[in-house]
C-alpha cells in the first residue's frame, strides 16, 4: 500500500541529500570541533560552514546564529533569559493565544515565578489584535513572543508590524513552521527560533537567532560551546543535515510555494465538495496547512480512516501534552464544540502530488459520508 504522508507539520521526512550529508559526517567527520588536531578542524569547519549557511538564509551575521537542539529548547530559551535578564526592568510578557506550547507552557511557568503574563486574542482566521497589543504595551512589558505562521492553520503573522511596534521591549518569533517556506530574510525583530525537522532535515537539531548586540544568557552551562550560548558538544551530523535542508530548501522556496499552493487550492476546492465543511484556514495562510472542520463526524475517527488507507493526517499540534486536549487555536478562533470535533490539519510538503490529493479526497470523501450515515460517534 502507498503512504501518502500529509503530516508534514508535525515533522517531515527527511531527504536523500540530508542523510547523506549527515552520514558521511558520521563516519568521515566524527571530531569533536573542538579538538586541536587535524579531526578536530575538519568538523570546525562544518561547524562554520553550517553556520554561514543559516546565516545567509536569513540575511544575517554569522555569530548571531546559535545551534541548539531545536524550537522547543530555542524558545525555553530566549523567554527564560529574557525574563531572568530584564527583571530589574519589568516583569511583563506579551504573547497571543495560539502560540505553540513551547512558549505556552514556558510562559506558565515564568508566570508562576512572579512574571504577568499577557495573551492577546485573535479573530476568526487567527490574526492577532494588533489593538490589543498595543493597549497592553507599557515600560514594564520586556518581552513580545509571537508566531511567525501558526502551526495549525497557517495563518502568517504581521511579525515586522509587531517588531515596529513593541516599544523597549524585545521581541520572538517562533518561526518553526515558516522557516525553509517563506522569506525571512526581512525580520527585524531580536529573536527567531526553527527546528531542522520541519524542512525534511534531521530532528534533534535547530538554532536560534539572536540580534548582533542583544544580550542572552544561556540556558545550559557546560564547555562554552556556541560562543558560551549553548554549552555542549555540537551534534555534527544534525547540524551538517540541517544546512543541507536549509540549502535546499531556500534555492527552491518559490518553486515549491507555487507548487504547494495549487495543491492547497485543489485539496481545499475537494474538500468543500464534500459539503458540510468548514475551513479554518484563511485564504492568505502559508498554503502548507489547510485546516478543515468535517461537521458531523470527530476528527480522530476520519484521521485512523485515512490511515487504514495508508494516509497521514493530524488533528492539530503534534506537541501537545495532552493527545485528548481541544485545539487552543481554534477555541481561541472562537470555533464552536462541533467544529473543533471534526477538525482535521493537511499539511503538505513539495513532495506531494496532485494525484496523491485526488485519492486523499476519494478516501476523505467516502470516510465523511460512511460515518454521518452511521451516525454513531
Amino acid at each position: 500500500m502507498r503512504e501518502i504522508y500529509l503530516d508534514n507539520s508535525a515533522t517531515t521526512k527527511p531527504l536523500k541529500q540530508v542523510a547523506d550529508s549527515m552520514q558521511e559526517t558520521l563516519l568521515s567527520s566524527y571530531g569533536n570541533p573542538s579538538s586541536l588536531h587535524t579531526r578536530g578542524f575538519e568538523s570546525e569547519k562544518l561547524l562554520k560552514d553550517s553556520r554561514r549557511i543559516i546565516a545567509n538564509s536569513l540575511g544575517k551575521k554569522e555569530n548571531t546564529i546559535t545551534f541548539n537542539s531545536g524550537g522547543t529548547e530555542g524558545d525555553n530559551n530566549v523567554l527564560q533569559s529574557v525574563a531572568r535578564d530584564r527583571r530589574r526592568a519589568g516583569k511583563t510578557i506579551i504573547t497571543t493565544a495560539v502560540e505553540h506550547p513551547a512558549i505556552l507552557e514556558t510562559c506558565k511557568f515564568l508566570e508562576s515565578e512572579g512574571f504577568n503574563i499577557v495573551s492577546i486574542s485573535v479573530d476568526e482566521y487567527c490574526n492577532p489584535n494588533l489593538d490589543e497589543l498595543k493597549s497592553n504595551l507599557s515600560d514594564e512589558v520586556i518581552l513580545i513572543s509571537a508566531m511567525t505562521v501558526n502551526n495549525e492553520v497557517g495563518t502568517i503573522f504581521p511579525i515586522n508590524e509587531i517588531n515596529e511596534i513593541k516599544g523597549n521591549a524585545l521581541f520572538h518569533t517562533d518561526a518553526v513552521q515558516a522557516y525553509g517556506k517563506m522569506d525571512l530574510s526581512g525580520f527585524q525583530g531580536d529573536f527567531l527560533t526553527a527546528s531542522g525537522h520541519k524542512i525534511h532535515g534531521p530532528k534533534g537539531i535547530g538554532f536560534l537567532y539572536r540580534k548582533d548586540g542583544t544580550r542572552l544568557s544561556p540556558l545550559i552551562f557546560g564547555g562554552n560551546q556556541e560562543s558560551g550560548y549553548r554549552s555542549g558538544t555540537e551534534n555534527m551530523p544534525g547540524i551538517v543535515g540541517m544546512a543541507k535542508a536549509a540549502e535546499i530548501m531556500l534555492s527552491n522556496i518559490n518553486e515549491n510555494y507555487d507548487r504547494v499552493k495549487s495543491l492547497w487550492q485543489r485539496l481545499k476546492q475537494g474538500i468543500l465538495e464534500i459539503g458540510d465543511v468548514v475551513i479554518n484556514s484563511p485564504d492568505d495562510c502559508l498554503p502548507y496547512i489547510l485546516n478543515a472542520s468535517f461537521l458531523g463526524t470527530r476528527g480522530e475517527v476520519i484521521l485512523h480512516r485515512l490511515e487504514s488507507e495508508g494516509i497521514f493526517v493530524s488533528t492539530g499540534s503534534a506537541c501537545s501534552s495532552n493527545k485528548n486536549s481541544r485545539s487552543h487555536v481554534l477555541k481561541a478562533m472562537g470555533k464552536n464544540d462541533k467544529e473543533i470535533e471534526g477538525a482535521i490539519r493537511f499539511s503538505l510538503s513539495a513532495q506531494n502530488t496532485a494525484e496523491e490529493i485526488d485519492t486523499v479526497l476519494s478516501v476523505l470523501d467516502n470516510a465523511v459520508k460512511k460515518f454521518r450515515k452511521l451516525g454513531s460517534f
